[in-house]
């Protein structure tokens, strides 16, 4: 009997020793990541303080993945090589003078060459969007390339399975990409349906129980589709019912583009990098990059992609350089603004420094969690002067800013930190001050259907409100 205390003793001491090298070995693998120190000394708190939650956490949410290469550089090059051919010098094209310091910055750290001449058109509902991609799917010849964080198996869904699979059943070469946590609640049936047509369909990350997965926290949150090569959609946009018939408490706002000319090669060398993580599968012929035509002389853009992967917060440095180079104003619509501190403090100096900031937000939100810390980010853009509007008529979900008459960036990425430190987004940078006053025209438009925020009765919210709000802003980096 005592034997076997003594030996349940021994094992206990073993344990706890043992688990103790553990979390103290995390905390100091965490200090020599040299991360912000922001979120370094919540880490090393948790870990210390409620160390059995705080190592579930951590091996979920908190590992850093930046160093990481999930594609090899070789690789890498072979499908760059394409899109790089016959690309423009900076100089060859008139970038406004203020931004060509950002061309520069994105060519560096995320090798997003000029793209020059193309044609976009904007759609700012589901409807108009899901009728002009349904018949260029329908018009395709050769490839359809599709990428979507959610592919719901609704009504909408299913309206362009059954058109991919009728286009595989032609011979056309029909490749889908999806987020398997962006789409958990969609039926294995949905997709297997389409294997079994001829489609190549693969998750992105995929994420199985009961043997879960680090890389749950990393989500592929890009909107790509590339037909033939020549036509490409990206924006903020899913396949589901909702951009199309809404909810029950109103309409779905988003934004999105189709485009043709040159910008379809940054759109398709995202989707084939992303298609080689998960398939193995190298494409680069140059099929996929047939000739461009210049559809508009006064169009230059740039296709950014960022991720938690790789040295560069590519979209967080962009859209810090921008505001901080912005003249006269700025205007952003985000579904969820919990910036970085370093994105905080660039809106906050714009305003101060007496930039026309806007900032418009959904009035009522799909993540309530998300939505309380957002109000204790507001705090500090209203006492610094930054106009706010809250959207009314339903979900605001379109990620957009403008800068100036001057710049536009559309894409996948909110003004949050998933966006910015977890996710895989895409982006546009358009330099065309035609494109910036069309879609500030957008944002003006948008202005009728909003409510201006009051700044005396926003710091006047009870105590007990604003105290939950900045409790939960702590969770910020997970939400």
């Amino acid at each position: 009997m005592l034997a076997a205390i003594h030996i349940q003793w021994v094992a206990g001491v073993i344990f706890i020793i043992l688990y103790s090298i553990t979390i103290l070995g995390l905390v100091l693998v965490i200090i020599a990541e040299n991360r912000n120190p922001l979120k370094t000394i919540p880490w090393v708190i948790v870990l210390l303080l409620a160390p059995g939650i705080g190592l579930l956490f951590y091996f979920f949410f908190g590992q850093d993945n930046r160093k990481q290469r999930i594609i090899s550089r070789r690789t890498y090059k072979r499908i760059m090589k394409r899109p790089q051919e016959g690309k423009l010098p900076q100089d060859a094209c008139t970038v406004p003078e203020p931004y060509q310091p950002l061309v520069t910055l994105l060519n560096n750290n995320n090798q997003s060459s000029l793209l020059y001449g193309s044609e976009i058109k904007i759609y700012t509902n589901g409807t108009d969007k899901f009728k002009d991609l349904l018949q260029d799917i329908l018009g395709a010849t050769h490839h359809i390339h599709i990428q979507y964080y959610i592919f719901c198996d609704d009504e909408v869904g299913t309206r362009f399975k059954n058109a991919l699979i009728a286009k595989a059943k032609e011979g056309v070469q029909v490749r889908l990409l999806y987020d398997d946590v962006g789409c958990w609640n969609v039926k294995n049936s949905f997709f297997n349906e389409m294997q079994e047509a001829g489609i190549e369909v693969h998750a992105f990350l995929k994420v199985a129980f009961p043997v879960f997965t680090s890389k749950v926290n990393y989500r592929n949150h890009r909107k790509i589709v590339v037909i033939d090569g020549e036509i490409g959609y990206m924006g903020g946009m899913n396949i589901a019912d909702r951009y199309e018939n809404g909810t029950e408490w109103g309409i779905w706002r988003d934004t999105h583009f189709r485009i043709i000319g040159k910008g379809v090669h940054g759109l398709q060398s995202a989707f084939l990098i992303d298609w080689y993580v998960v398939s193995k599968n190298l494409l680069n012929d140059k099929i996929f990059y047939p000739p461009a035509k210049i559809y508009n002389e006064d169009n230059i853009m740039q296709i950014v992609t960022s991720g938690p992967v790789g040295q560069w917060r590519t979209l967080l440095q962009a859209y810090i350089f921008a505001i901080a180079n912005a003249k006269k104003y700025i205007y952003i619509q985000t579904p969820y603004f919990l910036p970085t501190e370093g994105l905080n403090q660039a809106l906050l100096i714009a305003a101060l420094g007496g930039i026309d900031v806007r900032l418009m937000l959904p009035k009522r939100s799909d993540t309530r969690t998300a939505n309380m810390a957002t109000h204790s980010f507001i705090d500090e853009m209203v006492k610094a002067g930054v106009k706010v509007y809250f959207y009314e008529p339903g979900f605001l979900h379109s990620k957009l800013m403008i800068t100036d008459d001057a710049l536009t960036c559309i894409g996948s990425a909110n003004m949050d930190f998933r966006s910015f430190e977890h996710n895989f987004e895409i982006n546009a940078f358009v330099y065309q001050p035609s494109f910036a006053i069309q879609m500030k025209r957008v944002f003006l438009h948008d202005m009728h259907s909003c409510e201006r925020l009051i700044p005396s009765r926003w710091l006047k919210r009870p105590v007990k409100q604003r105290l939950t709000e900045s409790f939960m802003r702590l969770f910020s980096p997970l939400l």
